[in-house]
């Protein structure tokens, strides 16, 4: 069995937390599936739900819920990262069947042999299973977690009958747009309302667009050289289009194209790397979000965007 080695909250995430408070992880940093490790700021509710959750799982899974680019698979990846815990992430869709998660039979050298997927792994050897964007999955072929959710073995048939018992530390995590109830709203195509079984074996924690002062910091530490004044103009920016894209305000207006927090960083970055072009800061929201929305929205973005920026939009960096 894998050693563990306990790691200080404080330093191990850079957050306040009381002296002492320490959290179990691995002690060997050398696994291929540990993610890697980026610059990242912790927010300290959720990590306190997440780190609780690796801690004592308690037969349940952890599934979490917000829109989209909020930093759901970041949150867990980084926490995975420096806990040296390794992670079998899958993106889901309408597809995928449950035998891609347990394993199956491949040609080899010419030879059939079954290959364990993820599933199967993260039971056997305690790691992460991470289902990205689980609501895009048949809700028939998930039931199927069901009972290896609450700690029961897995059987898997089509391999002699293997019995995996699942290992102390392994988890596994979802993520959704939705928590599982489908999505009224329209904007993200091809969820499915999910077995209630299923979701009732989860405990749900929802993640929203982090605060301006985390955003600022995030930045910050992807794009150093930036301007702190310019930072905090794009984050308004960010800030409007989602009140938008959430429909606060008035049922008119609303925007079906969103600035995640992956998309600010994106716009960020972009706006250093093109540093010198006319229109700097149009340029970069163009390629970062602008150019997949419908020409009205671009318009009414890019319009927001000036208007924050004032004579700073025409400007370099």
């Amino acid at each position: 069995m894998t050693a563990t080695q306990r790691f200080d909250v404080a330093t191990t995430f850079n957050v306040k937390a009381r002296p002492g408070l320490e959290v179990i992880g691995f002690a060997d940093d050398t696994h291929p599936h540990i993610p890697v490790c980026k610059p990242y700021v912790f927010r300290p509710e959720l990590l306190r739900d997440v780190l609780a959750f690796l801690h004592e799982a308690g037969g349940d899974g952890l599934f979490l819920t917000g829109p989209t680019g909020s930093g759901k698979t970041s949150l867990i990846l980084q926490i995975a990262a420096r806990l040296a815990w390794p992670v079998q992430s899958v993106t889901c869709h309408g597809r995928m069947e449950l035998a891609a998660l347990v394993g199956q039979f491949v040609l080899v050298e010419g030879s059939t042999r079954f290959v364990h997927g993820p599933l199967s792994a993260a039971a056997r050897d305690g790691h992460l299973l991470v289902l990205n964007e689980s609501d895009l999955m048949d809700p028939a072929e998930l039931a199927g977690l069901n009972d290896i959710l609450e700690g029961q073995p897995l059987v898997i048939a089509e391999n002699g009958g293997e019995v995996i018992r699942p290992h102390p530390k392994f988890r596994v995590v979802a993520t959704g747009n939705t928590a599982g109830a489908g999505d009224r709203s329209g904007l993200y195509q091809g969820v499915l309302r999910q077995n209630l079984a299923f979701m009732d074996r989860f405990r749900v924690v929802q993640v929203g667009y982090p605060e301006p002062d985390t955003e600022k910091d995030l930045i910050a530490a992807a794009v150093p050289k930036l301007p702190a004044e310019i930072i905090a103009k794009m984050i308004l920016v960010a800030e409007e289009v989602r009140r938008l894209f959430l429909g606060a305000g008035t049922e008119s207006g609303e925007l079906t194209v969103t600035m995640s927090t992956r998309t600010l960083v994106r716009w960020a970055t972009l706006s250093l790397a093109f540093k010198g072009a006319p229109n700097v800061f149009e340029y970069a929201l163009q390629q970062s979000l602008t150019a997949r929305a419908e020409p009205e929205q671009r318009e009414a973005i890019h319009r927001i965007a000036a208007d924050v920026f004032g004579d700073y939009w025409g400007a370099k960096p």
